[in-house]
Parts: C-alpha cells; sequence; structure tokens
C-alpha cells in the first residue's frame, strides 16, 4: 500500500506541477477547461494545480491519506469527465485522450480511502503511539 500511495503522491506532484510550470501544459489544461465547459476558469486554472500538489504532498508523506484520496478522486472523476468531452488531442500532449490514467488513479485512491495510507506513512506512525 505504501507503494501505492507513493507512486499517487508523484503522479499529483508532478501534474500539478507541471500545468503551473510548464507553458504548453498550461496551455492544454486551460484549453480543457475551456472545451469541457468547467465553470470558474480563472480560479480552476490555479486552484486545481496547487490542489493537486497539497493531494500529492499528503500522499507523499501519508498524513491524511483517506481525505487525500477522496479529494484525489473528486479530481479523477472531473478529470475523467473532461477525457470523454474534449476531443481534441492535441489537449492531451502527455496522455491519452480517453480517460485511462484518471480510471486507474481513481481504483487506487479508492484502495487507498478503504485500506489506509499504509507502510511508511505518517499516519501509522501517529496510531502506533
Amino acid at each position: 500500500m505504501g507503494v501505492v500511495r507513493l507512486l499517487l503522491g508523484l503522479l499529483f506532484v508532478s501534474t500539478g506541477l507541471m500545468k503551473l510550470l510548464v507553458p504548453e501544459l498550461r496551455e492544454a489544461f486551460s484549453g480543457q477547461l475551456t472545451e469541457a465547459a468547467i465553470p470558474a476558469h480563472a480560479l480552476n486554472m490555479w486552484f486545481v494545480p496547487l490542489a493537486e500538489v497539497a493531494v500529492g504532498l499528503l500522499l507523499l508523506v501519508g498524513l491524511f491519506a483517506r481525505l487525500a484520496a477522496l479529494v484525489g478522486m473528486a479530481m479523477m472523476i472531473v478529470a475523467s469527465y473532461v477525457h470523454l468531452t474534449v476531443h481534441d488531442p492535441a489537449l492531451f500532449p502527455l496522455q491519452p485522450e480517453s480517460p485511462i490514467i484518471p480510471i486507474i488513479a481513481l481504483i487506487l485512491l479508492a484502495w487507498i480511502l478503504w485500506a489506509g495510507g499504509g507502510s511508511w506513512s505518517l499516519d501509522l506512525r501517529r496510531q502506533e503511539r
């Protein structure tokens, strides 16, 4: 479980940072929001990547892992919707247009929600006290 949590943490941190720091990916993310008709475009351009980084960091250290998994699941449901409604492959430069990655992440996040953070998590250390 610890390995799954760490891999998902890396996924969330990296995707959030890329949306913030890589101009081509930020532009693609903006296009996804627009084409999928996600409201509050300007807010989501900052909120979503920052929330992804926060969820990723919580998963990496295993602090509030179940809560982070729940928030991540909500994000992956919206990401799946975006993948299903946006039909421009140029807006998905680093991943397939079909929602393969969000669905796999959703399943793994559900596992963390059910089982907890697992090995090497701060949640586990807090329980041991």
